[in-house]
């Protein structure tokens, strides 16, 4: 019998295994030795998406965030921390996640918690974007970096507010190093938005303010602080520092009434660029899942007078992991600031800009928009908790490396022990391709499709929906069978769930391999074959030829002259 996390038991047995949960029973004696990743390589991360779902906005009732590491010299790969006890007086170094700098050692917990990405075995997940916040703020007195805080959280805590009590309780006492942070964090029950910003130069501490997000609603952060004015008396929606009021009144910074401060208006007050690059992004997101109350672009295109937008918004719909999916791969796609349209976007319609972000011109400075998938992602995934299941069953942990758009997401769930070997970080490093990493597969097929775009992507696409479809549709019977297994022995069950996470990844980077040499076989040289293998030359788009002759008018048309035929008479 299957007995869930609540309890409840349904009529499977063993005996009523289908003959493809069988094979995959067996294979777990074949479980693939693979070393456990225990760091990632430090990024800049100062321009991520996060998008958070409760579980009554999600179809499944499943609580769901999502995260972009967005970095050009960020090579993405999967960490796993495995769970660990102390002794009295061991202590953990802690390492700036951006630049790999030594900060100092801190007291380690007792017990420490297995850590797959950025989800835990408990179904915890943590996101973040950083949003800088007020120069003056900068490089306070601590020893903990906004990355080390996550993880060091992942670590010690069994629930989302655990996680909040864990980060603060962390940053009293050792101080924080970093600027200001939006993080996502989440549990099967709850999610919730934490912002925090350090105190300045040789001052300890931060503060911070975190919300739950209500039930049924969604949320969304991309690098500009979002909380504005917040209940001060209510700790079961709203936690907060002591000081985070009396801070910005000592710095001369607010003067009115406790009710009306404004954490975001206060510490991180927006320019043109924290709208347009940022909030646009949560802009689009909102407007996709509540198209029946679309929010006017005035807000991020710095409109005199336009009101900011709400913190979180109700759904029309309940979203499902596929509307995730998609989110992470939006170009502003049929809105004003759709990056597949205008000359930027070249002949094939490409939806990047390459950097810088900001560009000058005549003595004017201009930009290129900034969209939640880029090119230069390192690694993002889609973390889904499921509280119907056992923790390391019930969460998965969707993982993919290099652009969202042309990425596969792979199943990895909470309890796998070690990650798949494409995915480890011994598999290749940023300095040096290696057919042999998953990150520089999917960054060789990202870089053709760039070529090409409205041609590529449609093979990339088709691809990308067949594997991932396959995917999802093994979830129900992998979950069955793992919950049958560690009812029988969790170690079992995990080295089920971490072959099966290991076989999906290495399918996932044998088929883009193969992906790639389709791809540069059918496009190679600027044509295009067709499903007969005969080579064409499809005609360019015609506003891209008129775009050629309205530059040199006349200049390339050919003439009407009649060739001179020499004659003896």
């Amino acid at each position: 019998m299957i007995t869930t996390k609540s309890g409840r038991r349904d009529g499977t047995t063993l005996k009523m295994m289908t003959r493809n949960t069988l094979a995959i029973l067996l294979a777990v004696t074949a479980v693939i030795a693979i070393a456990a990743i225990v760091t990632f390589k430090a990024i800049d991360a100062d321009a991520c998406t996060n998008l958070l779902v409760t579980k009554g906005a999600s179809a499944d009732g499943s609580t769901m965030i999502s995260y972009s590491a967005d970095s050009h010299e960020l090579y993405g790969f999967l960490d796993i921390k495995p769970a660990a006890t102390h002794q009295p007086g061991d202590t953990v170094e802690i390492i700036e996640w951006d630049t790999g700098k030594p900060l100092g050692k801190i007291a380690e917990a007792p017990v420490t918690y297995l850590v797959v990405g950025n989800m835990n075995e408990f179904q915890v997940s943590v996101g973040e974007t950083t949003f800088t916040g007020r120069t003056e703020l900068e490089g306070p007195a601590g020893i903990v970096d906004y990355g080390s805080l996550m993880y060091l959280a992942l670590q010690r805590a069994k629930t989302a507010r655990e996680a909040i009590a864990v980060m603060a309780s962390i940053v009293d006492e050792y101080g924080y190093y970093s600027t200001g942070e939006s993080f996502s964090i989440a549990d099967p029950d709850e999610a919730w938005i934490m912002e925090m910003i350090g105190k300045g130069k040789d001052r300890k501490g931060a503060v911070w303010v975190a919300r739950r997000i209500p039930d049924g609603y969604v949320c969304a952060h991309a690098n500009q602080s979002r909380i504005r004015q917040f209940p001060l008396d209510d700790p079961e929606n709203t936690l907060y520092s002591p000081d985070v009021i009396s801070f910005a009144r000592e710095m001369g910074w607010f003067c009115g009434d406790d009710s009306e401060f404004s954490f975001s208006d206060v510490y991180a007050p927006a320019d043109y660029g924290a709208l347009r690059f940022c909030e646009a992004r949560v802009w689009n997101f909102f407007n996709h899942v509540r198209p029946s109350e679309l929010i006017p672009a005035d807000f991020v295109k710095a409109t005199p007078g336009a009101e900011p937008m709400p913190l979180w918004i109700k759904p029309d719909r309940k979203l499902t992991l596929a509307d995730m999916k998609a989110e992470m791969r939006d170009h502003f796609e049929g809105t004003e600031f759709d990056l597949s349209s205008g000359v930027g976007a070249g002949p094939f319609a490409l939806p990047y800009r390459w950097r810088p972000l900001e560009w000058d011109l005549d003595g004017k400075t201009y930009f290129n928009e900034r969209s939640i998938s880029t090119q230069q992602t390192g690694f993002s995934f889609i973390s889904q908790m499921r509280g119907w299941l056992p923790d390391p069953i019930g969460g998965i942990f969707w993982f993919g490396v290099d652009d969202t758009a042309t990425t596969v997401y792979i199943p990895m769930y909470a309890g796998i022990t070690a990650a798949p070997v494409a995915f480890s970080k011994d598999a290749g490093s940023f300095k040096e391709f290696s057919w042999d990493s998953a990150f520089w597969v999917f960054s060789a097929v990202s870089e053709k499709t760039y070529s090409r775009w409205v041609d590529i992507i449609k093979d990339v696409k088709a691809a990308q929906e067949k594997m991932e479809t396959s995917f999802e549709s093994m979830i129900p019977e992998i979950d069955t069978m793992a919950v049958q297994l560690q009812a029988v022995s969790p170690e079992l069950a995990a080295r089920f769930l971490t072959n099966f996470s290991a076989t999906q990844g290495k399918t996932a980077v044998d088929r883009w391999r193969k992906l790639w040499a389709e791809i540069f076989v059918k496009f190679n040289d600027g044509n295009v074959r067709n499903d007969k293998g005969e080579v064409e030359h499809p005609p360019l788009p015609e506003p891209w030829y008129r775009a050629i002759i309205n530059e040199r008018p006349g200049f390339f048309e050919i003439k009407d002259v009649k060739a001179a035929i020499p004659s003896c008479k």
